[in-house]
């Protein structure tokens, strides 16, 4: 239980720097999708939807196979460090090469044949993430989390910093809303036409102020590249590197073929690319769950790693799975609940989406239950599976989507996410008992789950007219809620204070 405790605060530090960063960045939400028409927002929902699926190609798994083999006994990490980094760096900068030679050609073939300097900028910005991936594994490693956070977080302030100053600052003045003595030097540096491409360019060059801010951990690299010697990581990352991009398939394809599969007409005066501006400008607000969960990630990896040879381990993974069920539901229930409130964060033309944001929800909280139990194939090395099981996800994903986007809309690929992700996380219970049972509280978080969606249900059917009345009723429905959750979990909570 002492374990588990260190293991809350630890992803307390790290959720600084991902739950409350990007709810800092979660504020440029309203800004977006109060200037850009929503044929224009869904450049940017699938253009990052593509990079998705690029970030993983570029680290290709070697950031997992450098904390496994990292904490193999009698291993030289910084030795190890300098291998795989050389690795990295090597396949970033070509890869990135690549797409800038090519911009043209990339910009034309996805539509955008006007802006081929989208797939510059964001060549670089994948790159740099890349590049970065394993020094800031390494501090992970070190569990150095307050200079982890620091990095983010600044990283984060830097780019809403950029967003307000070209979006909302330079676009008010040189329409002369304000300030017209400044707009000889805003119009020097300001261009309208750009559009959502301030996005892609304020995040690239706030991702190149990584390197400064990592130099630390750059200045003692030295150029090893031992192509031999990293084989047996290779092998070890590569059912990994699968496993990413069938994972981004499950979570990014809806992004990228709604449009495509969408019937013509199915929303009465929308177009199919309006209809997915929608859809990511809604999914933004089930990206709550996602940063809970990325949160937990980051400090999850190494400590999964470092309980591998602890006989007690498995009670110890049952409790991180309960309590993290338990977080993640009262998360499920409270933006849920309060829906009516969180609409404020959309324009009026992208709220006509927020039925989906319940089911994206608990697909979300469904996919960190499936990070939790991944435990087994990571610690018996045979991430094989995890290939397999993520594989048959995406080949969910795609079937529900196209047989479902037709027939309800945005709402299908909601649906096809949860789907996936609870079918995912079954059959890896089920495999994982197996080779590396752990005493999982199924009727625990199932009975919570099920108590969350209830209340929700409440939230919903009865709609209230005054809005601190219905206010109080959520909030009430909440505190039924954490009222449950003190009188099931006192008994363990009494222990863990012994």
């Amino acid at each position: 239980m002492s374990i588990a405790k260190k293991l809350l605060g630890q992803t307390a530090a790290y959720g600084l720097s991902s739950i409350v960063g990007r709810a800092l960045n979660y504020l440029l939400v309203p800004l977006y999708t109060g200037i850009f028409l929503r044929e224009e927002y869904a450049v940017v929902t699938k253009l990052y939807a593509i990079v998705a699926f690029l970030n993983i190609v570029y680290t290709y798994g070697m950031e997992t196979a450098f904390f496994r083999y990292a904490n193999k006994p009698g291993t030289d990490r910084i030795e190890l460090y300098q291998k795989v980094q050389t690795m990295v760096l090597t396949t970033s900068l070509t890869f990135t090469a690549l797409l800038l030679i090519f911009n043209t050609s990339i910009a034309g073939s996805l539509g955008y044949p006007e802006h081929p300097e989208y797939i510059v900028w964001l060549a670089i910005t994948i790159a740099v993430d890349a590049i970065t991936a394993i020094p800031f594994a390494r501090l992970r490693l070190e569990n150095k989390a307050a200079r982890f956070a620091i990095i983010r977080l600044t990283n984060i302030f830097l780019v809403i910093g950029g967003n307000l100053f070209f979006l909302l600052f330079c676009r008010h003045v040189y329409e002369g809303k304000y300030l017209p003595e400044l707009r000889p030097m805003v119009e020097a540096i300001y261009n309208p036409d750009l559009g959502v491409g301030y996005i892609f360019l304020v995040n690239m060059v706030a991702n190149l102020l990584f390197i400064p801010m990592l130099w630390p951990q750059f200045k003692d690299f030295k150029f090893k590249l031992a192509l031999t010697e990293m084989q047996p990581m290779l092998v070890y990352a590569f059912p990994i590197l699968i496993m990413g991009l069938a994972g981004a398939t499950n979570e990014m394809l809806s992004r990228i073929m709604l449009d495509e599969w969408l019937p013509a007409g199915f929303y009465p005066g929308t177009t199919n690319e309006q209809a997915l501006g929608v859809f990511g400008a809604n999914y933004k607000l089930a990206i709550m769950m996602s940063l809970m969960i990325q949160a937990f990630r980051y400090s999850a990896e190494p400590f999964f790693f470092s309980q591998a040879e602890d006989k007690n381990s498995p009670a110890t993974f049952a409790v991180v799975m309960r309590w993290f069920v338990i977080i993640c539901a009262l998360a499920y229930l409270g933006i849920s609940a309060n829906i009516d409130i969180f609409q404020y964060f959309l324009g009026k033309e992208f709220r006509t989406g927020l039925e989906i944001v319940p089911v994206l929800l608990l697909a979300y909280l469904f996919n960190g239950v499936y990070y939790n139990l991944t435990v087994w194939f990571k610690l018996t090395d045979k991430t094989y599976y995890g290939t397999y099981i993520t594989i048959f996800g995406a080949i969910v994903t795609v079937v529900a989507n196209f047989l479902l986007i037709p027939v309800l809309g945005y709402m299908g690929s909601a649906i096809a996410a949860f789907l996936c992700y609870f079918l995912m996380a079954v059959v890896c219970y089920v495999i994982g008992q197996k080779y590396f049972p752990v005493p999982y509280p199924l009727k625990a978080i199932f009975g919570y789950l099920l108590l969350a969606t209830g209340l929700i249900w409440l939230a919903q059917a009865w709609e209230l007219d005054n809005f601190w009345v219905r206010q109080v009723y959520h909030l009430a429905l909440c505190a039924v809620f954490v009222a449950v959750v003190w009188v099931v979990e006192k008994p363990m909570l009494r222990t863990v204070n012994r």
